[in-house]
């Protein structure tokens, strides 16, 4: 079995100082997020997701979500191929799962199934 994954939906920027970053992003973007909590702050930007996370470590860097339709099967797939477990699968609210694995060379790939998503 092979995952197929859908396409780009999301990418998460850490937020360490979340204020500023809202207030950054919203100049940048000409937009107000449509999300704004104090846990996180999303936008929609052309029908993707950009949002800042305060918690994310920021060693990490901006992590990048691929849409795919059953992220706990994507990532037993990805690791199987030599990837190890990032984030496990988790509905991060509103039927949203997101999860994590790092490649073999170490980069972050983020898995979702959005199903909100509009392609």
């Amino acid at each position: 079995m092979h995952s197929a994954m859908q396409g780009l939906r999301t990418v998460i920027y850490p937020a360490p100082d979340l204020a500023s970053a809202k207030s950054w992003w919203t100049a940048l973007l000409g937009q107000e997020p449509y999300f704004d909590q104090p846990f996180y702050v999303g936008y929609d930007v052309a029908g993707y997701e950009l949002g800042l996370l305060p918690t994310a470590n920021q060693t990490d860097g901006a992590l990048v979500y691929w849409g795919v339709d059953d992220v706990e099967a994507a990532i037993a797939e990805a690791m199987t191929q030599g990837a190890t477990l990032h984030a496990s699968a988790s509905d991060v609210g509103d039927g949203i799962i997101t999860g994590s694995v790092r490649t073999p060379s170490g980069s972050i790939l983020g898995l979702i199934c959005n199903p909100h998503f509009v392609a």
